[in-house]
C-alpha cells in the first residue's frame, strides 16, 4: 500500500487484500445467521463494494441446534446464488460449514461422512468458549489422516487460551491453522479479545481473515473497523492465504 494511504485517520474501506471472505452466516435460514435471502444479497452486495470478490459461507454444524448438512446448506446456497444473479451481484460463491468439535462430529469422520471443506482441503472447526473441546487433537489427527486441512475459527475468542497460550501452540505445532475474526481487532468482543488478537497477529501466527458475519451489528461494526486506517497497518506484515480459496 502506498505511503501517502496513510496520511488521514480515516480511508474508505478496501478489504481488496483479503479478497476472500472464508468465514460467514450469510446463508438464509440455517443458523443463527440471516434468515432471509434479501438480506443476503444486500449483505454481500456492500461486501462486494469493501471490495470482497468471492464468499464461502460457513453455516454453523452442530448436533441438537444447527443440525446441518450438504443437504440443508447446498440448496440454500443455490437459493442465494440465484437471487444474486437476480439482482445483478457478479461475485463468486460457495459453501462449507463451520463445525463444532464434539463427539458427533468426531464419529462422523471416522464413518468418512461428507465434509463441506473451504476451497478442496481447508476445514474450518470451532470449539466451545466455555472450555476446549477434549477430542480437539482426535479431530484434527483425523482430518489430516483424509487429507483435510483443519482450521481453527476465532481462536482470539476463546479466553482459555488467553490464560494458556501453550495450548494453541500446541495445535499450531500439530498443524492447526488459524482464521482471525476481524471483528476481534476492535472491542467488539472486549478489550482481552482484541489484545489477543493483536498479539497473534504480531505473532504471525494468522492465516486466514474472515468477517464472520451474522447480522447487522456485524456488518455496521466491519464498515467502521475498515474506516480506520490503524486496522489496515496491523494488518499489512500478514500474508494471509485466503485468496487461495476463490
Amino acid at each position: 500500500m502506498p505511503l501517502s494511504f496513510f496520511k488521514s485517520k480515516r480511508v474508505t474501506p478496501d478489504l481488496s487484500f483479503i479478497g476472500v471472505d472464508m468465514h460467514s452466516h450469510l446463508l438464509p435460514g440455517l443458523d443463527d445467521g440471516l434468515q432471509d435471502v434479501a438480506d443476503s444479497v444486500r449483505f454481500i452486495a456492500t461486501l462486494k463494494d469493501m471490495g470482497y470478490q468471492h464468499f464461502i459461507c460457513t453455516p454453523h454444524i452442530l448436533h441438537g441446534i444447527h443440525p446441518n448438512s450438504p443437504e440443508t446448506i447446498l440448496p440454500a446456497l443455490a437459493i442465494m446464488q440465484k437471487a444474486l444473479i437476480e439482482a445483478d451481484v457478479q461475485v463468486g460463491t460457495g459453501a462449507a460449514a463451520e463445525y463444532m468439535v464434539d463427539l458427533e462430529m468426531e464419529e462422523a469422520l471416522k464413518k468418512h461422512q461428507t465434509v463441506l471443506p473451504l476451497g478442496k482441503q481447508y476445514v474450518l472447526i470451532e470449539m466451545s468458549y466455555a472450555a476446549p473441546s477434549p477430542n480437539i487433537e482426535s479431530v484434527i489427527f483425523e482430518l489430516q489422516l483424509q487429507g483435510y486441512k483443519p482450521v481453527l475459527a476465532h481462536p482470539e475468542r476463546y479466553n482459555f487460551f488467553h490464560h494458556m497460550p501453550a495450548q494453541l501452540t500446541r495445535l499450531r505445532d500439530m498443524g492447526c491453522l488459524l482464521q482471525l475474526n476481524l471483528l476481534s481487532l476492535s472491542d467488539y468482543y472486549g478489550t482481552g479479545v482484541r489484545r489477543f488478537a493483536e498479539k497473534l497477529v504480531k505473532e504471525n501466527q494468522i492465516d486466514f481473515a474472515g468477517t464472520d458475519l451474522h447480522h447487522q451489528r456485524h456488518l455496521d461494526a466491519l464498515i467502521e473497523l475498515a474506516s480506520q486506517k490503524s486496522f489496515y497497518q496491523l494488518l499489512q506484515p500478514l500474508k494471509l492465504r485466503n485468496q487461495e480459496l476463490a
